[in-house]
């Protein structure tokens, strides 16, 4: 539950900060800055402390609003990029890399949307000749904090009128009522993020079950919405092979070929100054991030380890989701 929301003084009167502050009933302490870095960025901060009752930062996002991605990182298209509307989630997975990266486990929501959608069309106008991929749900959960965001209502319309742009917004969670209120259109994908029932129990704390979430991407697909399926990390367990195989099961019982976009999956994987700082916040208390090696700057697990696991989920998706195109994210 937050209890406080730090204002920058730039958006104090923006009318998305006010919507938001209106949207909590309870009494809540706020308090005004000059700029959020004054609390985000502070580096005495401890973010396993403060992840057990974090505030809100409302801002604006200076700079560049689009970042590209790497071209093993995309499901196809030439022209990807990658924006953050809110740094942090709601979640506590013990694998995230978001431990490692912020200060802060604060919620930052920048309110400046109008300012994403200028530079997004700016994009889709350079590349008018080709596809562009936008992705959501790189800093944060694109869904889990949409009642507060508005995130959805907000940024659908824009590719409603895009076509040649796609928008994927990246979740674990079962918010969709808010998609559900639009009319489906080709150009969204929401991808959902995976690990089996068993590992998510453990490690994937405040995360809806994987049963949930099926039932959440079934209730999509039903109304023409495309899903994109995630399995990234990719998480070495006692019988591997089964319980994925298990969970892509689940999935395929529940969700037609033709409704899923793609799927993609990836090894756990870090940056060398994140993984130590990964190591000395001591979150990862049930997986073994000690496995990990360090290979030209990047912490993954051996060539010889991660070919073997690649493999047998290569083969076990394709036993079951056919037609459906799958790509390897590799550092």
């Amino acid at each position: 539950m937050i209890e406080t929301i730090y204002i920058e003084n730039q958006i104090k009167n923006h009318p998305r900060t006010n919507q938001i502050i209106s949207k909590f009933k309870k009494k809540i302490e706020v308090i005004y800055c000059d700029h959020y870095g004054e609390i985000f960025n502070i580096k005495s901060q401890n973010f396993r402390i403060q992840k057990k009752k974090p505030s809100l930062i409302l801002a604006k996002k200076e700079g560049r609003k689009l970042h590209d991605i790497p071209k093993s990182f995309s499901i196809g298209g030439k022209k990807n990029y990658y924006f953050s509307h809110m740094l942090n989630c709601i979640y506590d997975c013990e694998y995230c890399f978001l431990q490692g990266k912020h200060m802060s486990s604060h919620y930052l929501l920048f309110v400046n949307y109008e300012d994403f959608f200028l530079e997004i069309e700016e994009k889709i106008k350079q590349n008018r000749h080709q596809e562009s991929y936008f992705f959501s749900g790189y800093d944060c959960d694109s869904l889990a904090f949409d009642g507060i965001t508005n995130f959805v209502d907000c940024f659908i319309p824009i590719f409603k009128k895009n076509k040649n742009a796609i928008l994927e917004l990246r979740t674990k969670s079962t918010q969709i009522q808010k998609i559900l209120k639009h009319k489906p259109i080709d150009n969204c994908i929401v991808a959902f993020s995976f690990t089996p029932e068993n590992i998510s129990k453990l490690i994937e704390h405040k995360v809806p079950s994987v049963k949930k979430r099926i039932i959440a991407m079934k209730n999509l697909a039903n109304k023409g919405w495309k899903i994109g399926l995630r399995f990234d990390p990719i998480i070495p367990a006692c019988n591997f092979a089964k319980i994925y195989e298990k969970l892509f099961l689940d999935i395929s019982k529940n969700i037609p070929n033709d409704s899923i976009h793609s799927i993609s999956f990836g090894m756990m994987r870090f940056p060398k100054k994140m993984f130590k700082k990964i190591i000395k916040e001591n979150s990862g208390k049930r997986i073994n991030l000690l496995d990990l090696e360090n290979k030209n700057g990047i912490y993954s697990y051996s060539d010889v380890k991660k070919k073997k696991f690649e493999n047998i989920i290569y083969k076990k998706l394709r036993k079951h989701i056919k037609n459906v195109p799958i790509y390897n994210c590799q550092t």
